[in-house]
Order: C-alpha cells, then structure tokens, then sequence
C-alpha cells in the first residue's frame, strides 16, 4: 500500500482546492520543490502531482515548479494536469517523471492512451474522476454521461500501470474516502487501483489496511496531510507494520 502525498499547483504554488473549485484554493506553500523535499524527509517515497491550471488550459502551466520538484528530490513522482499529447508525455518522462497520468484525454481519445501505453511501457496512468459515478474532465468542469467502471474497463490489456479514482464528492472536504466505490472499481478491472479524494484521518488508513483493500496500489492524501489531521510518521508506520503490500512502477 503506497500512500502518495499530493501537491497541487497553481500558479507556481501549493495549494489545495475543494471539490475541483479553483477559486477555493487553500495556498499550503509557496515553492513546491520545498514541499516535496518535506515529503521525502518524513519518509514518503513516491510523489503524486497535479499541473491544476494545465488542467483546464489543456497543456503544461506549472512546468517551472515540476522543474523545480524534480530537481530537488530522488522520490519518483507522477504527474497529471494538461498532458493531451504523445509529445507532452515524452516531455515529462524524459524530464525524470516517472508516470504520466491521462485525465481528459482518456475519455476524449482512448486511443491515443492505448498509443502510449505501447510507445511508453508502465509509464502511463489513466485518471478518472467522477461525479455520481460518471466521468468529470476538463479540470471536473464538465460530467459526461460516460460510468467511471466503464470507462476503465476500456483500458484493459492496454498496459495502464495505474488507474486512480477520485469521486470529486469528497475532494478536499474532509469526508473520508469512498472506498465502497473504489473496490467495486478495483474488482472490475486487473488495472491496479488507487484511491483518491476525500482521505481524512487515521482512521482511513486504518481502512486501507483491511486485507479487502490489499487489491489496491495506494491512496493519494492531500489537505489532511497539509492540516495535520494525519501524522505522516505514524500514517507510514501503520501501513508498514500492516504487511499491506503496494507496489508501482
């Protein structure tokens, strides 16, 4: 079990939003390289960012910050927000990101994931967020009428090395993640899984230790991490002395 602290950016800096909002944007740190040397200090191994105003522009915004998290850790990272493009991903991994994550464009052109998965072996992850179950893209500013369960199952024998849920209910409010939707996702595909939106305590890494969530890669944790409601030191421990295995590429 992986668990992934997350940094979001927008125009240059740390923030968080709520439920997608960008102008509910919680500002956690100006220089997000700082950030995701923090992150490594407390033992993270594996970084999870999002390019937020790449998103909604449909291309790299935050280029200079990623520039400035890679240069400043030795933890891989994945990184997701405006990459619609073969050349983009080639880009990013040829930077040092170490998995590209498809957001968008996996609803929109299917075929160009499939594309890059085969140009881009174990590098590309698919993101689906969802809203009542149905698939939110272009920065979750619009809800197809696509089920999040189908859209994944698309993807199967493509080579996606990851799929990462996020019900958009529950980003950034604090409510707890939605694992009965994320297993039920999990179970439907041999893509590993990983839970996103909503991770509020300890008590859900409690939960993500249960042997009925060992199916999943990780869980991304982001405003509970940045408030202290999760301790990261003994987040770490819990999932570590819980043999619950995760592993990415």
């Amino acid at each position: 079990m992986i668990l992934f602290p997350a940094i979001d950016l927008k125009d240059g800096q740390c923030v968080r939003l709520v439920q997608g909002e960008m102008d509910a944007a919680t500002v956690f740190n100006d220089s997000p390289a700082a950030q995701a040397l923090e992150f490594e200090r407390q033992g993270f191994e594996y970084l999870h960012v999002v390019d937020l105003n790449g998103a909604f522009a449909g291309e790299p915004v935050n280029g200079a910050a990623v520039d400035d998290i890679l240069s400043s850790v030795s933890m891989p990272l994945q990184l997701g927000g405006g990459i619609r493009d073969l050349t983009t991903i080639d880009m990013w991994l040829g930077k040092g990101v170490r998995r590209v994550i498809l957001g968008t464009v996996a609803l929109r052109d299917p075929d160009l994931v499939r594309a890059a998965c085969k140009a881009f072996p174990g590098q590309i992850v698919v993101g689906i967020d969802a809203k009542d179950h149905r698939v939110a893209v272009e920065g979750w500013a619009d809800v197809s009428d696509v089920l999040a369960v189908d859209l994944a199952k698309q993807f199967e024998n493509a080579g996606v090395a990851a799929i990462i849920y996020t019900d958009i209910a529950r980003d950034g409010v604090l409510k707890g993640l939605n694992l009965e939707a994320t297993l039920d996702l999990a179970n439907a595909v041999s893509i590993p899984v990983i839970a996103s939106g909503g991770l509020a305590s300890m008590d859900d890494i409690s939960a993500l230790v249960e042997p009925e969530c060992a199916i999943l890669e990780g869980a991304i944790t982001g405003r509970a991490l940045y408030d202290g409601r999760i301790d990261p030191m003994e987040a770490l421990r819990v999932i570590r002395d819980s043999g619950v295995a995760g592993a990415a590429a």
